[in-house]
């Protein structure tokens, strides 16, 4: 039995389609990432599978479950965390997560031993006696993680996690969230308009563009779809003048620099020494060069591009 089943679904607000028949099946253990700008339609179809909207059209099944007619169960064994925390402000760290321990029925053994492990993993452990609405946005954002992922739930929803969080934070949720799929067999469920945390973190990816979908698969799949390779070179000496350069070159499609590293994306056939003699050239101590796939944004923009 798949975790998530959803043939034909479609959802409407008046005139506005928010929805347009969306198919897709997500496996146990599975880390399922939907992609898209704001406004694409993720949070609809996370709500939607909650049974907290109706569809128009179509239907799902997530657990086994109809959503329209058994959201409860739903709702009963899924972890959740949507856009608002649903956190206890007037409460201190601990006290939150005991309280919705407690409304998980865990035993006081488990909920004590799942508290500290959450809270230490997401670094507010020494931080738990504090009110929570003295905390700030990412570390509120932090303790509304460790309730979803608090009971150990089948089945977690995720709309865009690692909002609000810094680069430490966001790579230890990451981590929890391999953990999770891979020794606990939970299927996790993720809203993100960040492509490179989905290519990171994801089995499974959708892109959905004005509420359809653009494509279903893993992200190498879409890769052999574009077709273009890439080439990374790691130096010192990269500035403006030697992106402009490239970009002037018929064989290059994109370029970009962060920090030491200088990502490029070639026509397929590219004959790359030129390009390396060129970097060379204008005056950049090359380290190290790499051939390999096209980004993931690229294969998305292609994708997008091939819809209109």
């Amino acid at each position: 039995m798949h975790t998530i089943q959803v043939t034909h679904i479609a959802k409407s607000f008046g005139e506005t389609h928010a929805v347009v028949d969306v198919s897709f099946v997500v496996e146990r253990g599975e880390i399922f990432g939907l992609l898209g700008p704001n406004g694409a339609g993720k949070t609809t179809i996370i709500n939607l599978l909650l049974g907290l909207l109706e569809p128009t059209g179509g239907q799902a099944e997530v657990l086994g479950f109809d959503t329209q007619t058994q959201g409860d169960e739903v709702r009963t064994r899924a972890g959740v965390l949507l856009e608002h925390p649903g956190l206890y402000e007037q409460l201190n760290a601990e006290d939150n997560l005991e309280f919705y321990g407690r409304v998980w029925h865990m035993t006081p053994a488990e909920r004590q031993a799942r508290i500290k492990e959450l809270l230490t993993h997401m670094g507010v452990w020494e931080r738990r006696k504090e009110r929570v609405g003295t905390w700030s946005k990412g570390m509120k954002q932090k303790l509304a993680l460790a309730r979803a992922m608090l009971h150990r739930s089948p089945l977690i929803f995720l709309d865009e996690p690692t909002a609000g969080l810094d680069v430490v934070a966001a790579t230890a949720v990451r981590d929890d969230l391999e953990t999770l799929a891979v020794c606990e067999g939970v299927t996790v469920f993720l809203t993100t308009y960040n492509m490179a945390k989905a290519e990171r973190l994801c089995g499974q990816v959708a892109v959905i563009r004005e509420g359809s979908l653009v494509a279903v698969g893993h992200p190498d799949e879409w890769r052999a779809r574009a077709g273009d390779p890439r080439l990374e070179i790691f130096g010192r000496g990269f500035n403006d003048k030697v992106l402009n350069l490239l970009l002037t070159r018929p064989e290059v499609v994109a370029a970009g620099v962060q920090n030491e590293h200088l990502a490029i994306d070639l026509r397929e056939g590219t004959d790359v020494a030129p390009l390396v003699s060129l970097m060379v050239s204008a005056g950049v101590q090359v380290e190290e060069v790499r051939r390999g796939k096209a980004s993931l944004e690229k294969v998305f923009l292609t994708l997008v591009e091939e819809e209109r």
